[in-house]
């Protein structure tokens, strides 16, 4: 717990206040020996004895390497070396979606429990690069505990919770809204619209900037958070309609790191096998806050007034900030290298230690960054055509999704004399149908996925599109059901059953797709995720504004409809990805064969 407060907001903030004079890292204390490995870097004419206990090489201080093992460095010299390239390519993520960075995994997975020293790279120019200690070293995110590893991912995963309640939770307040600003029930939708586009739009600048090793994943999280924070005090005693607009798309591009960073958070700490069992939980905290939002905000918008919501938001955020400060850390590998190396330039005044990240990130420059985030998931998107489809296809499932929030209040109350918090909780359809599927796609991953990588390594991409088809089916066929049952004659349970089938379809879809993306073009997945982030936020905002007057002009039945009939067009589209995409990626000049 020390170490995990250390790298937390508030162990940086006091480590600043004393001077580093507590929380210290094991390059800090003074038993801390510089390794024989770089010593043998930086001074190649010292010599040093190739079979010593590895007690010599590093004292461990609490956090430093293993100095329990004993392995010697003589004949396995070769081996050392190797991953130590093998090592330094998946701290800094060069391949972070491919069968190298799984073979790599694998062997290193393999050498952990002998804690093997890695030995650092010597560039042409001279240059130590600075790397994990040894195989098992613990400052390494992937080899955090289980334990460990998981409540990290719960704090991020309440963390995105608070942010995905908060959107839906408005449309409880939405009545209010209408009577205490004189407004139209069209025009008070915007205060969700205008939050949902909002944390796309921030997409395009937050994710690029948690790429930066010297600003890393945590200080884009805290620091965006806290302006959410002080910002949601606000709307909850803003007295003009046009304020609180302008206070929800900001609170939505404040709370956007949620989205735009935790996939890649969970990445740090996950082997490429498992990630997708962790990118699961998070995208089930996605889930649960849309689906627990106007359960909390009904009740309370109908006992309190369309203020009460908003008063919930500030508590949300406010525990969400606390656990945000004490126990969220850094994860990104190239982030704490840098950071290692600026410790052993500081201990030894040497400047030739220096990490990979910065090297790169000094070759960095604004305008390419701004090219790789803008300019070319736009190229990427207009020049392939299964990228076209992922981001038309997701985007508009996406803005089906967030049509219930106008549609529900159309169906529950009038059809059947829901109040306003019993039609919040029909919103718990949705989860519960994430549940099942994400109960159902992690046997597949276990049970299927998992075995079939081991035994045969990544096969071709669309072998992982297989969940998505079935996914595709299962869509229209929820919508359907929602559609034809929502009627006084037949009980509410039977639409909500077509809710939670849209539901297991959606999530199983999102998962498949997102997971085919990262493997068909490695080098530009972070920005086709910013990209397909602004294009579903841009169609959900879209969507909460028309529905209302969609469903009120054709009746739910007729509504819903159409919005299944366009769904079945996504069955035809993922087939033929499936069916051409080997194809389709060999004439690309982005996609990774």
């Amino acid at each position: 717990m020390t170490n995990l407060i250390r790298e937390a907001p508030i162990g940086q903030l006091l480590r600043l206040i004393t001077r580093n004079r507590i929380l210290k890292y094991p390059e800090e204390e003074e038993s801390f020996k510089l390794p024989n490995e770089y010593i043998a870097q930086l001074n190649p004419s010292e010599k040093h004895d190739e079979h010593r206990n590895l007690d010599a090489v590093l004292s461990e201080s609490g956090e430093g390497a293993n100095s329990e093992s004993s392995e010697s460095i003589g004949h396995e010299g070769d081996d050392v070396e190797h991953l130590g390239r093998a090592r330094t390519t998946t701290s800094v993520h060069t391949a972070p979606y491919s069968n190298k960075r799984l073979e790599a995994e694998r062997e290193l997975a393999l050498q952990r429990t002998k804690s093997i020293v890695i030995s650092p790279q010597k560039t042409a120019d001279g240059v130590v690069l600075v790397d994990w200690y040894t195989t098992d070293d613990p400052a390494n995110p992937q080899n955090w505990s289980l334990l460990k590893r998981y409540f990290v991912l719960f704090v991020l995963c309440f963390y995105t919770w608070t942010v995905y309640c908060a959107g839906p939770i408005y449309a409880t307040a939405e009545e209010g809204i209408q009577r205490a600003f004189h407004v139209s029930p069209v025009a008070s939708t915007l205060g969700l619209g205008l939050y949902v586009l909002a944390y796309g739009i921030g997409d395009l600048l937050f994710s690029p900037l948690s790429e930066i090793p010297s600003i890393g994943r945590n200080h884009i999280y805290y620091l965006t958070y806290i302006v959410y924070w002080v910002l949601s005090f606000p709307e909850a005693v803003v007295d003009s309609f046009g304020g609180l607009l302008a206070l929800r798309f900001w609170l939505g591009f404040f709370g956007s790191p949620a989205l735009a960073n935790g996939g890649a958070t969970v990445g740090d700490m996950f082997s490429l096998m498992y990630i997708p069992f962790g990118l699961s939980w998070w995208v089930f905290s996605a889930w649960a806050g849309p689906a627990i939002g106007p359960v909390i905000g009904g009740f309370a918008a109908q006992a309190k007034g369309w203020r009460w919501p908003m008063w919930e938001i500030v508590w949300m955020s406010s525990l969400a900030l606390v656990f945000l400060l004490l126990f969220m850390p850094e994860t990104s590998a190239p982030t704490i290298l840098l950071r290692r190396a600026r410790r052993l330039r500081k201990l030894t005044g040497d400047s030739r230690l220096q990490s990979q990240s910065e090297i790169d990130q000094r070759h960095m420059s604004t305008s390419a960054v701004l090219f790789d985030a803008l300019v070319k998931p736009m190229e990427i998107m207009l020049k392939d055509p299964s990228i076209f489809f992922v981001n038309v296809y997701t985007g508009y499932f996406y803005g089906v999704f967030y049509t219930f929030f106008e549609v529900f209040p159309l169906v529950f109350p009038v059809m059947y004399g829901f109040n306003l918090g019993q039609t919040g909780l029909t919103f718990l359809s949705c989860l519960v149908g994430v549940i099942i599927g994400l109960a159902a796609y992690f046997a597949y991953l276990q049970f299927y996925m998992v075995p079939d990588n081991i035994k045969r390594g990544f096969r071709e991409q669309e072998h992982r599109l297989v969940p998505a088809i079935i996914g595709s089916f299962l869509l229209p066929i929820g919508l359907f059901i929602f559609a034809w049952t929502a009627n006084p004659s037949i009980h509410w349970v039977v639409p909500l059953i077509g809710v939670g089938i849209f539901c297991f379809g959606h999530f199983w879809t999102m998962q498949s797709l997102f997971i085919y993306i990262p493997l068909s073009y490695p080098k530009y997945a972070a920005s086709l995720f910013a990209s397909n982030s602004i294009w579903r936020s841009g169609i959900a905002g879209g969507a909460v504004v028309f529905a209302r007057p969609l469903f009120i002009n054709l009746g739910v039945d007729k509504g819903v409809t159409v919005l299944a009939g366009l769904s079945v067009m996504g069955i035809f589209g993922t087939t033929a990805i499936y069916i051409f995409g080997k194809r389709l990626r060999a004439r690309s000049k982005f996609a990774q064969s």
